[in-house]
């Protein structure tokens, strides 16, 4: 499904759905907040400025805020922190929060990375060391924090996510319409592939169209045959979050202190193995650009004009 071109008529009726959940209090946004702060030289990414004087946090509740401003309603911000994020966003949290967007955060999990031998790794003093299993915690996590339970006694029902570093994943109401309009539980935005992107992309699994990293493929499928891939910028039917997904856990090598390190790490897309799922394509530049993702400092650098020139067409800076 495409996202229909920005002020053309079709957009504008899926706008006006989603405006329509948003002025009603069913919409609330997850930001993924966590990891490890370490692309950033070890400050967490969230904090970082990133555009015209604000943080990746602050520039999204800013969107946010917006959203459920025009809308005449309030979205609850729900940040994804780790153990080691969490207590630097809190801080900036309770500093950006306001009546349109109350913040509350939440954590996934932590576990702890093995050697090749099987046993727990250990540093050179001796340590265990811990890491975040990745962003496929997040509806254990959810219900763990209590939450999804407070979103939906509410009244929440849809969730609308987005990573922390993608400031052009905007919270669009006409995302939320086509969320509506597909009827399904699950909405995840692709982007158009450019040769040698590495990513998930949607592929049929025993005739399920669903989420497939890139690393499950066959080693002989041509992935650039697929002309899409995943954003993870996803949207939730909120009640399904309460279901006990069996997520696999997929081995990652790191290299911790010259020493091979593995880690198991679950991914969110993986939901979509499980549940229905509307595939909706967006725009990858210009004003309408959704996926200008920042993952360390000289991508934020090269990236920089293209996320102002989207947030200023949308009223956001």
């Amino acid at each position: 499904m495409d996202l229909p071109r920005a002020g053309s008529p079709e957009r504008e009726a899926l706008a006006a759905k989603g405006n329509a959940a948003i002025a009603a209090g069913q919409v609330g946004a997850v930001i993924l907040a966590g990891g490890m702060a370490t692309r950033f030289g070890g400050v967490v990414k969230a904090g970082v400025d990133a555009v015209e004087g604000l943080s990746f946090l602050e520039a999204k509740v800013k969107d946010i805020g917006a959203a459920a401003a025009r809308a005449g309603g309030t979205v609850p911000l729900y940040p994804m922190t780790s153990f080691a994020t969490h207590d630097e966003v809190v801080r900036l949290g309770e500093k950006a929060a306001t009546d349109r967007t109350p913040i509350t955060c939440f954590s996934q999990g932590i576990s702890l990375r093995m050697d090749e031998e099987g046993e727990l790794f250990r540093t050179e003093d001796g340590s265990v060391s811990p890491y975040a299993p990745g962003h496929g915690d997040l509806p254990s996590a959810l219900r763990r924090a209590g939450v999804l339970d407070s979103f939906l006694e509410a009244g929440g029902r849809i969730l609308f996510m987005s990573n922390v570093d993608n400031l052009t994943a905007t919270l669009d109401p006409a995302v939320i319409g086509a969320h509506i309009e597909g009827g399904k539980p699950m909405t995840a935005e692709m982007a158009p592939k450019y040769p040698g992107d590495k990513g998930g992309a949607p592929a049929f699994v025993d005739g399920d169209l669903q989420i497939v990293e890139a690393f499950r493929f066959p080693e002989d499928f041509d992935q650039d045959s697929i002309p899409v891939f995943n954003t993870n910028t996803l949207v939730f039917d909120a009640e399904r979050l309460r279901e006990p997904f069996p997520f696999d856990f997929f081995a990652v090598r790191k290299t911790v202190e010259g020493k091979t390190a593995i880690q198991f790490e679950r991914l969110v897309g993986q939901i979509s193995a499980f549940m229905p799922c509307t595939f909706l394509k967006v725009r990858r530049e210009g004003p309408d650009a959704r996926f200008q993702p920042v993952k360390d400092p000289a991508e934020l650098e090269r990236r920089t004009d293209e996320i102002v020139t989207a947030l200023k067409a949308r009223g956001i800076l």
